[in-house]
């Protein structure tokens, strides 16, 4: 059974709260201090709050969301105390999160190899987290095989093999320029032959103004269908934590064209703004898989709901 979406480890916890410091900086000093005291919740402490909230880049259609959850139950007299509309604001933001797990093997398909896509724009950190995820699924036992098709540009190919050589596992691919589509039909052959368990495809860096390009995703999809029937089975849109709305917005596009399934959240320790992370949850309806902490191998960090909220407000 393919693992790549199980618990995080208890050692990694940690590393998700690290990376989150500077959100929790931003973010917990201005709740601290507008509920610090025996201040009443009133209208002028939940403006204060709201505002907080759209400094972390939360979004304003989640923020108002959460806010009219809030003062719902002020005037429903279940929030009285500063105290129980912190622990209440953590619910609600927790309650976005949080979503079923994901199964094992993507959409419960038995078909092997298990495909996963990736996809997202130049300068995420989108090969690299290829072969995070590469290393990730060979510690949990599984066979892993990665397609370069990212053919429109050269360095990609070599940065994958890179990649490949310090997970240990195959890159296959083709010339610069080559038909990327039919990259994804020489690794699923050989993996299907050789009974490879996980395949990961590298996409191009397409711009998500380029149609044009989300077309050729597509093409990609469904030559992937016709080898590994219900493939892929996942598809990871990998996301710059530090490009904020931006990256909503990038997030609706691949969204609408490439069937994305989750998102892997990079250089969220770089930026105060880390609310990003709730706003593409609530209007996507996606999880958020991992969230990368560093360049080494390892700098994978599975999300965890819980822990972020904790984070951010403890």
């Amino acid at each position: 059974m393919i693992t790549l979406f199980g618990p995080p480890e208890p050692t990694l916890l940690e590393r998700l709260k690290d990376s989150v410091s500077k959100t929790k900086t931003e973010l917990s000093a201005k709740v601290e201090q507008i509920l610090t005291g025996d201040r009443p919740v009133d209208p002028e402490l939940l403006h204060q709050l709201e505002s907080a909230l759209l400094s972390a880049d939360i979004g304003v259609r989640t923020t108002k969301e959460v806010l009219a959850a809030l003062r719902q139950q002020v005037n429903e007299h279940k929030l009285v105390e500063a105290k129980d509309l912190k622990r209440e604001l953590k619910n609600q933001i927790s309650k976005i999160l949080t979503f079923p797990p994901a199964a094992a093997d993507g959409n419960g398909n038995s078909a092997s190899p298990r495909v996963l896509f990736v996809v997202g724009v130049n300068g995420t950190g989108k090969t690299t987290t290829i072969g995070k995820l590469s290393n990730r699924l060979k510690k949990g036992g599984a066979s892993v095989m990665l397609a370069a098709a990212d053919t429109f540009r050269a360095a990609a190919i070599e940065q994958l093999e890179v990649w490949g050589h310090r997970s240990g596992v195959e890159v296959i691919k083709q010339k610069s320029g080559s038909d990327p589509s039919a990259v994804i039909f020489d690794a699923l052959s050989a993996a299907t032959a050789r009974k490879i368990d996980a395949v990961i495809v590298d996409t191009a860096g397409r711009l998500h103004t380029k149609s044009n390009l989300m077309a050729e995703l597509e093409k990609m999809k469904r030559t992937a269908a016709k080898i590994v029937p219900g493939a892929p089975h996942d598809v990871l849109l990998v996301l710059d934590a530090t490009t904020g709305q931006n990256g909503l917005n990038q997030a609706r596009e691949f969204w609408s064209h490439s069937g994305v399934t989750g998102i892997v959240l990079t250089k969220l320790d770089g930026t105060a703004k880390g609310g990003i992370v709730v706003a593409i949850a609530r209007e996507l309806n996606l999880p958020i898989r991992f969230v990368g902490t560093g360049e080494q191998i390892d700098d994978l960090v599975p999300f965890d709901a819980q822990t972020y909220v904790n984070s951010l407000f403890d």
